[in-house]
Order: structure tokens, then sequence, then C-alpha cells
């Protein structure tokens, strides 16, 4: 679209709020469940802004409008903002002004805020709610969007999570009854995904089912969309569930039920619950964080076998990939980002048990790689030379497991420079990920190992190191993390992140290493009980623009166990010529 569309939708919205009194708009990146990523339809600041990237929230008035996005995306966002009469307003650095504290300063006290009440959560509206007169209007873009989309319907099928339904359940129902209520709302589409062992494509990338979940100490009453003639797999789903006592009802039935309530005190997650449900609520709330982002991140045995069977499949499907990339740019054969992206795609679709990528990949050569969410163009995309460092950030939903790795490969000869970033990044990789230490310890605090080699060479990334993974669920997830922000969830055998520390230069190169670890017990001793990670991304380190001299001894034992460990493991399930290459890929380093 060209930029002037974006500023002729901008004017339609002012004109909507001079007809209604409103003197500034919230608009989100967000749906009704409070998703990290929504549906089409519930794209509202991509089709207002242009701005593509996976977190961004708007404010509009008639004299300003802004977006408010992080690090990851301040290149990103000020060329897409360009001419389209949005500003950017960074946060996630020490001068930023949120939100609430921009209407603050912008804004009369008795000014009227709009909000879709349906795609903001109620803690989000309550930072602004006693400062201001707020109102929620539901779906107020489609007044002005024309051809917005439906909400997606897609085949709805079970698994197996190692854990029966009514066994999660019961537990749920546990809870509730500790905490005196008498009923609990889901609207979290990964918790409810995980509740019922039950998955779908409604957003992309991401094996879910727009729905909501009322839970009673007697009664599961799922909310979902549902034709009166579903296909036969979605069928067979909710006749299963059904058996098992679950009630099947209509999606636009779960605001009736809420507005209905009267069965005692009612659980609502005020960070996942968006604000109109929140508003509908006339009874005693526990506004508690949902006990299942906790209870869904430790992955049980049965979870933690099939990821690392899915990190098997993505070994050999990268050290494939990666062979396969170095070969034909040795052979002088053009391979652009778009190519070598839609090679891993080729060769996952082979894979038992593949489901389709957890993410866009990220196939960035050079300069592109300085993005840290870059977006590999369909057409005319950059192509990948010789020389230099290709970066590719990819990941894959397996029936079993969900995936996610970052390797930054040499296509050629590096710079000093590159070479030094690419090892100090390695160095703080490895040093989170060999880290031992007690129990109760937090991300936040062990963050400082990923940073500290880029730290004592004044140089630092400005996104979290690590992220929580689902079990064929969202590639992100908490509610544990590594990154500097304070946050006192702790770490617990059975929780899986990653680690991926990185260094974006603009214009210049991008380096990011990433793996996937599992939080698993050490020892305990006079001292206490004490943790440490397991690795389980199985794809080597190229070592050929290491600086040997920045590791110390302990790192490179790390590097040369860790790449001899993925030969001995993926070497007997690759083709010959690819194990021969990996051989020499892997061959241990000396300082």
């Amino acid at each position: 679209m060209e930029r002037k569309d974006y500023a002729e939708r901008l004017e339609a919205l002012r004109t909507l709020m001079r007809s209604k009194a409103w003197d500034a708009v919230i608009l989100t990146g967000s749906d009704p469940h409070c998703s990290e990523y929504p549906a089409a339809r519930w794209k509202q600041v991509e089709w207002l802004s242009g701005f593509t990237g996976e977190a961004g929230d708007i404010v509009v008035t008639l004299d300003h409008a802004g977006l408010w996005t992080d690090t990851r995306y301040f290149i990103q966002a000020e060329n897409q903002l360009a001419r389209t009469g949005f500003v950017l307003h960074k946060t996630r650095v020490p001068e930023q002004v949120l939100i609430p504290e921009w209407l603050r300063l912008n804004l009369d006290s008795d000014s009227i805020i709009a909000v879709d009440g349906l795609c903001q959560s109620a803690s989000a509206v309550a930072s602004v709610a006693d400062d201001f007169t707020v109102i929620s209007v539901p779906n107020m873009l489609d007044r002005l969007w024309s051809e917005r989309p439906a909400i997606p319907q897609t085949p709805v099928f079970t698994i197996n999570g190692g854990e029966s339904r009514a066994a999660r359940l019961a537990w749920l129902r546990g809870f509730l009854r500790d905490r005196g209520c008498g009923g609990m709302l889901l609207s979290s589409l990964d918790e409810i995904a995980w509740i019922l062992n039950v998955r779908a494509s409604d957003i992309e990338f991401n094996p879910l089912v727009i729905s909501y979940l009322l839970v009673t100490p007697d009664s599961a009453d799922w909310f979902v969309l549902k034709d009166d003639a579903p296909d036969s797999v979605t069928e067979a789903t909710f006749s299963i569930l059904r058996s098992e006592g679950i009630h099947i009802l209509p999606y636009s039935e779960a605001e009736l039920s809420v507005a209905g309530w009267s069965s005692g005190k009612l659980f609502l997650d005020s960070r996942t619950v968006n604000y109109h449900f929140w508003s509908l609520a006339d009874c005693d709330v526990d506004c508690s964080p949902s006990p299942v982002q906790m209870k869904k991140a430790i992955k049980n045995g049965f979870e933690l076998e099939g990821i690392r069977r899915a990190q098997l499949n993505e070994g050999i499907v990268m050290e494939t990939f990666l062979y396969w990339l170095e070969k034909s740019l040795e052979a002088g054969r053009q391979i652009t980002e778009r190519d070598a992206s839609l090679k891993l795609i080729q060769l996952r679709s082979e894979m038992d048990g593949y489901k389709g990528d957890s993410f866009e990949t990220i196939s960035a050569y050079g300069s592109g790689a300085a993005l840290p969410h870059y977006v590999t163009p369909r057409t005319n995309a950059p192509l990948i030379l010789k020389g230099g460092l290709y970066l590719c950030d990819t990941g894959a939903q397996y029936e079993y497991g969900t995936t996610d790795i970052t390797r930054t490969v040499p296509t050629g000869e590096c710079s000093d420079l590159e070479k030094e970033d690419y090892t100090l990044v390695l160095k703080g990789h490895i040093d989170l990920a060999k880290a031992v230490f007690p129990s109760g310890t937090c991300g936040c605090h062990l963050d400082i190992l990923a940073r500290g080699p880029l730290w004592s060479h004044v140089r630092n990334f400005g996104h979290g190191t690590g992220h929580g993974v689902g079990f064929f669920l969202g590639v992100h997830e908490g509610p544990h993390e590594f990154r500097q922000n304070f946050n006192d969830v702790v770490f617990r055998p059975g929780m899986v992140v990653t680690d991926e520390p990185g260094i974006y230069r603009k214009d210049m190169h991008g380096v990011r290493h990433e793996n996937m670890l599992a939080c698993v017990e050490k020892c305990t001793n006079e001292f206490g009980s004490w943790l440490e990670f397991e690795t389980l991304t199985l794809c080597h380190f190229d070592t050929s623009a290491l600086l040997p001299q920045l590791l110390d001894g302990d790192e490179l034992q790390w590097l040369n166990d860790y790449n001899e460990k993925v030969y001995l493991t993926l070497s007997p399930l690759l083709s010959p010529e690819v194990s021969e290459w990996l051989r020499e890929k892997t061959g241990a380093i000396r300082s």
C-alpha cells in the first residue's frame, strides 16, 4: 500500500473521533485473548499504520498519532511509519515515556479515551482509567475497515500431552477450590489448548483454537466457533470432548456467561482477560495471575521427550540446510534470502510430524541481520553473498514439540569486527548455557552471564536474552525468561527456555546465537539444591569466524564438547556427504 493510504485511514479515524467527541483512541496489536500473535482480523495496528512488527500499540489524538514499540523494531518502525502521520515512541530505553504517562502529560483530566475493549487487557485499561474517562467500543474499526477479515476457523484436533484432560481439569478445579472461587474463565488461547489437549491453526504459526473456556467445580463450557456442519476432524474432536463431559457452545455466548455469572467468586486473570469481558462481570472477581501459565511452563517427562525428538529433527534439517547453503555459494549459484527460507520449509516438510513453522523465518544477510526482527522480502529478496555473515532465525511446530534456533554463519571471509562480535556473542551464549545456580534463582539474575562478555567490550543488545517455548504451542511463552527487567519467576526443573544473545550494527551486520535449554536438577548439598541447563538444540556452531583467544579454557571445552555431541548424534541420520562435511565443521579447536 501507498503511505498516503495509511494517512487517509488515520484521518478517517479522526473524523470518527470528532463525531463521537473522543479526545483519544488507544489500539493494540492484540486480540480478544490478549495474544502475542493475533489472527489477521485483529491486526488493527498494521491496518491503521502499516507497522507490521509483533509488538506495537497506538494512541491517536486529534493532533498526534504515536506508535509505541520496543528496541527490536526501532529501525523497522522508522521505515514503515514514514509519511503515514504516525510518530515512533521508543520503549525499553532509559528515557521511555509509556502510554499512561504520555496521556497524563498531553491530555486534560476530563478527556474521553475510547478503546477497543475486546482487544485490550483489563490491566492495561486500568493503568489509564483512574485519570481519564475510558469508554469501551468493541470492534470500533468495523465502521472504517470495509474488508475486515472474518474470525478464522480451522480443523480442531486432539493431541497427547502426557496428561489427560480430566487430570488437568481436576488440578484446575482443586486450585479454584483452594482460592474459594466458583469458576474461572480462561481466555488465553495457549492455556485453553494446554488444558484441553487440543490444537488447530486459527493463528498463523500458532497451533491454537480461538475460544474461551469456563471451568466450574462440576462443568467445563468451551465456547468455540463451529459451523452447523464442521469438518470431520473437528466433529470427531468435539465428539471426544463431549463424551468426557465438556460442553461445546457457540463462541459468541461466552460474554453472556460472564455477564450472567452468579455462582460466587469468578477467577479472571486481569492480564489476559479483555476489558470488555472484565467490565461485564457483575460479581466478586479474583484477578490474580492464572496458575495455568506456570503449570504449563514446567514440562512433564512426556513433553520433554517430545521436545528432544523435535530437536533431533531440527538438527537434521539445519545441518542439511547449512551444507546446501555453503555448497551452493561455493558453486557460484545465486541464492536469495527468500530461497534460503523456502529451502528450510522444503526440508522440514520431509520430516515426520511436521505441522508448519513456529514463526516466519528470519533469513538475513549482512545489513539485514542488523534488524533483530527482519522480515525477509517475498519478492526481490537480497542475495546471500560470499563473505560476511548470514543470520537465520527459524523454528518449527512438530506434533511432539516446538523449536526455535538461530545460527549466524560466515559465508566466506569476515572482517575483524565481524569475527570479534561473532565470538563475544557466542561467549555469552556459552556462559549462560553452562550456568550452575541455586534453586530460587530468577532469569533476571542469570541474564548478566550472557551480556557480560559484551558489556566488558562496551557492547550490548536491546532484546531479551531468552524466552520460554511451548510443547507444540507458542514459540514464546512465560512466565519465565532471561531479561534485564525484574521478573520474580524462579527457574524450576522442566522449564524450557531459549539462550539467544546478539549484537546488531546498523547498516553493517547482526549476530545472534540461539539454542533451547531445559532446566534440570544438578545436585543437593549442605548449601542447598542446585540447578543447571541441558542444551536441547542439536546444530553445530561454525568455528571458522571464531577468535579462540577471546574464549577461556572452560568455554572452549564446552564448545568442543557441544560440537562433538552434535556430530555423534546426527551423523548416523545424515546423508554421507553431509555427515562428512559435519565432521570437518565440528573438529576441536584450541586457543
